[in-house]
């Protein structure tokens, strides 16, 4: 890597955007939002007839209650309390400040607007979540050199840019409220069985014309959402294609190679002691693997030496 650029850095005007990935997790996700909204609507409406405040009011605190999500001090919260990160040490800092004014510098991005973070873990990994969070493992920073750690964050940075930090944490936000009522439900239908005979089959009986009523008035919309996890997973593979792409145009295709080939070389070396302890992962069936938000290193490695190539 390059020493960082001395004197005045070019910031480009547009910082970040929203690329069809992006906009596609946005779009697969409006129906589980809708159902959060008529959960929210129904538990306020519920709660206004209870002489609890207006239904309006929880209503639109919900609708935006994901602005905060974004807030600086919220982030830091959900960096500590969900995410697990926490501050780099003094020499953690002063190198993840000095490669990150690198990353940044090459991508013309204002690397003061945001927040690097530090997980403590053995695996060589990074994340990018909502409006400023970038972390990177403890084990990264004590393993790759400068050049590969530039290549990891300057993928993450391609995360923020491109939008999908900012959609991913939308997504999951809007549509929690109806994931857990569906949660809920699908524990309450394990204790069917529990009920009176009598009782059970009326209980089944209800819920499949409901569920017939549904699927007529929705055009059969209403089961669009059983395949939204498998369409949201095979966007979330391209979006991480998409981050290498980013990585790759500012000229980090090589150490991000780098740091793939070890990372997997890695997971392989694990494999025999985690087998030995019986942690070690079961290749599950092809749906399983549909479920994989992350495309698998081979193809990752394809798709960044293709690039390499295209450049001869």
């Amino acid at each position: 890597m390059s020493s960082p650029h001395p004197g005045r850095v070019h910031v480009t005007a547009r910082q970040r955007g929203a690329d069809l990935t992006a906009l596609a997790r946005l779009v697969l996700h409006v129906p589980h939002a809708f159902a959060s909204l008529a959960v929210i609507f129904v538990t306020s409406y519920v709660v206004d007839t209870l002489g609890g405040p207006p239904w309006w009011v929880p209503l639109c605190c919900w609708a935006i209650s994901g602005v905060l999500v974004f807030h600086r001090p919220c982030e830091r919260i959900l960096a500590r309390r969900l995410f697990g990160l926490r501050h780099p040490a003094p020499w953690e800092a002063e190198t993840l400040r000095a490669v990150w004014r690198e990353v940044t510098a090459r991508a013309g991005v204002d690397g003061s607007a945001y927040d690097l973070w530090v997980e403590d873990s053995h695996d060589i990994n990074a994340m990018a979540t909502a409006g400023h969070i970038v972390g990177v493992t403890s084990r990264a920073l004590r393993a790759l050199t400068p050049a590969q750690l530039a290549g990891v964050l300057a993928h993450e940075l391609g995360h923020h840019t491109r939008g999908h930090t900012w959609a991913s944490l939308l997504a999951f936000w809007y549509a929690l409220p109806g994931r857990l009522v569906w949660r809920l439900l699908l524990r309450l239908a394990t204790r069917v069985e529990r009920l009176p005979t009598s009782a059970a089959i009326i209980t089944v009986g209800l819920l499949a014309v409901t569920l017939l009523a549904l699927a007529t008035a929705t055009y059969g919309l209403i089961f669009l959402p059983l395949a939204t996890p498998y369409l949201a997973a095979a966007v979330a593979r391209r979006s991480e294609l998409r981050a290498d792409a980013h990585a790759a145009g500012l000229g980090f295709e090589t150490e991000l190679m780098a740091v793939l080939s070890e990372e997997h070389e890695w997971a392989e070396r694990r494999q025999p002691a985690r087998a030995e302890h019986g942690t070690a992962p079961v290749n599950g069936s092809i749906f399983t693997r549909l479920l994989d938000e992350h495309p698998d290193v081979h193809t990752r490695l394809h798709h960044l030496r293709k690039r390499m190539e295209s450049r001869r």
